[in-house]
């Protein structure tokens, strides 16, 4: 509609200006069409006046005025000439035809065939040619005639009227359907044009320069969407500030919306990795908090749901620690919800997780170029596990209608199992990883079964909207679905799945936790203490699992290279990468790790000295509060993913410094690059380009650090786990409020009780 009304404000203005022109191009065609015809009169009187010149000079010398009339007759017979007049020299009218006006005489004629144009007279519009009668002399017994006499021709122009006006009305018709024409052909460029531009800009604004590079004329305009950018985060910065700090997310809020809007209502959260884990070591159990992002994003919201969370138990000593039926209250100490473990064979295990999921789906979802393996064998156990979750979850369910939340990729089945045996249920499903394109997909085996599977959820989520527009994209490929792309909803199996966006987040430190933080400066001592660092060195860390989409290998050709092109820098600064080992049985991940190993040897030898060592490689899992310790000690903080659905990393460097401080380096293919755009973005797979980044961060004065941190920590400040969560909550609070209305209105329409 707004485009029709640019359209209309367009084309109305040409159209009326091009009428306006048509009708002035009209009477100026009039006026000139007017004077060729009365030139054609006058040559055409003259002719006809010297024809009869010597006849009305005979006729005047005989007596009588018979033979004027019966020559007057005669010439006026032309369809053009309207009447013949012949007047003395000194003014009379001595002989007309019979069509002469009665309100011209010869004085008036005179005048008028002085003045070329058209006279006015009772008959009509008439042009008027005088001529003299060459050789005509009044006779001898009318010496009152005087000595000559002159023709007076009349012409009608009727005709020219109508001419003229036939002439203006196709003129004007001519040029209004030029002009349409012109209009329709313009407007229809200018909206191509229009569209290509405003898909450039957007690009600029999100700072897609790939996209903005494909448009002409886009690139010029990079600066002003810089400014454009910049003044938007102020804004924003500044409506934060105004809402003060109840707008914030926090544990309260969330339960106040689960009280309010779910009414107490279940909440059943399904995740292979379990939030707690007990393993048996030589001094007895002890607990642990595996690290991942899933589970640091998730354990909050089930703090504040106080629900069940059904998890694959994998710890050597979690059969020992529950309860009869497979229950245990977690966190150790507190139990502010339950834990319920699943238990798998090492052939399931094998199948399901290492096999379909990190074989086979996990490296087709993330561009990272290895190539996904994809086993019969490995599908059915994916598939039997997907049932005995689905199972667990139904088993679990104190009512017809939980809500449960679905999370990642090792449970695609899930929701249409769920659905199927409790179609009441409102079942969100967050997918942690990217989604790709619908081609890459097509590479699945059973992409039809994994896509209806997760058409089985009320909401299905995303970190970014991009991700959320290839999913659509691929169902729209291999699935016959109704989709609504406005609404960003798909109708398959008579039932509707929102697919929306929700960007996972953190939980923020509470100031209690905050003040058990040591100091920076004591962080910094502890840390250089611990590698043999000198003070006052400079420090850069990485804090992820070993997987080839973290960009490790890349990560540590940036500092070599980093190294190489900036000397400097040797004997003073250091990289500390923690690398905790995930998935060690697959023979990718064994070798990445390996290849990890050697290339930091090959640095330390090749840059190292004496009390020397730029790379320290950490191969093993860390407390949080070891991590916590490493983020504040840092100078640069490296995130440099390949392909990542958000990354957590980043977002608990910004938490961690309270100093305001330390400069994040982010990879532009991590979904967290549209939250933090003060960070320094890099492309990993340019090496130059994360080694100059990287240099930039080492030398960026405090004033800026200070500013690009603030900025970021108020935006994951505000944009913590809880909103994830409240946002995802919130919309599923909506589609069951829309369905209970729904059944209520049905129920009154067969007449039973509301």
């Amino acid at each position: 509609m707004n485009t029709l009304r640019l359209q209309l404000r367009f084309l109305l203005p040409l159209l009326a200006v091009l009428v306006a022109t048509a009708f002035v191009a009209a009477l100026l065609v009039d006026r000139l069409t007017l004077r060729w015809f009365a030139h054609d009169l006058d040559l055409r009187g003259t002719l006809v006046a010297g024809t009869l010149s010597d006849a009305v000079a005979d006729a005047l010398q005989a007596p009588g005025e018979r033979r004027l009339d019966a020559l007057f007759a005669r010439a006026v017979l032309d369809e053009r000439l309207l009447a013949i007049g012949l007047c003395a020299g000194d003014g009379r009218l001595l002989q007309r035809s019979a069509g002469f006006p009665a309100d011209l005489d010869c004085g008036q004629a005179r005048d008028a065939a002085a003045r070329p144009g058209t006279l006015r007279v009772a008959g009509g519009a008439v042009h008027v040619g005088v001529f003299a009668v060459d050789g005509a002399a009044a006779p001898a017994s009318s010496a009152s005639v005087g000595p000559a006499a002159t023709l007076v021709l009349v012409h009608d122009l009727s005709f020219v009227e109508r001419r003229s006006s036939d002439t203006q009305l196709k003129l004007v018709g001519l040029i209004a359907a030029l002009g349409l024409v012109i209009a329709v052909t313009v407007a229809f460029v200018a909206q191509r044009s229009w569209r290509g531009w405003v898909a450039g800009v957007r690009a600029l604004v999100r700072d897609d320069h790939s996209v903005a590079a494909g448009t002409a004329g886009i690139s010029e305009l990079a600066p002003v969407a810089d400014e454009l950018r910049q003044r938007l985060r102020d804004l924003e910065d500044e409506h934060r500030r105004a809402l003060g700090p109840q707008s914030l997310w926090n544990p309260e809020r969330l339960r106040e919306l689960l009280r309010m809007q779910l009414r107490g209502d279940q909440v059943i959260v399904v995740s292979n990795r379990e939030p707690y884990s007990h393993e048996a070591t030589p001094e007895g159990v002890v607990v642990r908090r595996p690290a991942s992002g899933l589970v640091t994003a998730v354990e909050p919201v089930m703090r504040a749901c106080s629900g069940t969370w059904i998890a694959h138990g994998a710890g050597s000593a979690d059969r020992e620690t529950v309860d009869a039926h497979d229950r245990v209250a977690v966190p150790p100490g507190s139990g502010e919800y339950t834990l319920r473990r699943l238990w798998l064979s090492e052939e399931e295990e094998q199948g399901y997780y290492f096999g379909f999921a990190n074989e086979g789906l996990w490296p087709l979802c993330h561009v990272a170029h290895v190539r996904p393996v994809f086993r019969e064998t490995d599908w059915l156990q994916y598939r039997a596990v997907n049932e005995r979750f689905a199972d667990a979850v139904v088993a679990e369910a104190r009512s017809e209608d939980p809500v449960v939340l679905v999370q990642d990729y090792h449970f695609a089945l899930l929701p249409a199992l769920i659905r199927k045996r409790l179609p009441r249920a409102t079942i969100l499903t967050f997918w942690h990883i990217p989604w790709p394109n619908p081609e890459s997909f097509g590479i699945c085996p059973w992409r039809r079964e994994i896509l209806q599977g997760l058409l089985g959820s009320t909401i299905l989520g995303f970190h970014t909207r991009y991700h959320c527009r290839n999913f659509i994209d691929t169902v729209d490929r291999y699935l016959e679905t109704r989709i609504e792309h406005e609404t960003s909803t798909i109708a398959y199996g008579g039932a509707q799945t929102l697919v929306e966006s929700y960007p996972i987040s953190i939980a923020w430190p509470s100031d209690t936790e905050v003040a058990g933080w040591p100091t920076v400066a004591g962080c910094r001592s502890a840390v250089f203490q611990r590698f043999g660092m000198a003070q006052g060195q400079r420090l850069a860390v990485g804090v992820d699992r070993f997987d080839y989409t973290k960009g490790l290998l890349e990560r540590l050709h940036a500092v070599d290279r980093l190294l190489e092109k900036y000397p400097q820098w040797v004997g003073v600064f250091s990289f500390v990468q923690i690398a905790a080992p995930t998935r060690s049985s697959l023979d990718e991940y064994r070798a990445f790790q390996q290849r990890i190993e050697r290339v930091c040897e090959r640095i330390n030898s090749r840059h190292g000295r004496a009390g020397y060592q730029p790379v320290h490689l950490l191969a093993e899992h860390h407390e949080r509060a070891a991590v916590t310790e490493l983020y504040r000690a840092a100078d640069v903080c490296l995130v440099t993913s390949l392909h990542d659905g958000m990354n957590l990393v980043c977002k608990e460097f910004v938490a961690a410094r309270d100093d305001e401080q330390g400069v994040l380096i982010l990879s532009r293919f991590a979904g967290a690059v549209g939250e933090l755009p003060e960070a320094l973005i890099v492309n990993p797979y340019h090496v130059e380009d994360t080694a100059d980044a990287l240099h930039r961060a080492l030398d960026m004065p405090a004033a800026e650090q200070r500013e690009r941190m603030a900025s970021m920590r108020m935006t994951v400040r505000g944009r913590n786990v809880y909103r994830w969560a409240g946002r995802m909550l919130a919309d599923a609070a909506q589609s069951r409020l829309r369905e209970r209305i729904d059944a209520r209105l049905a129920s009154h329409h067969r007449g039973e009780p509301g």
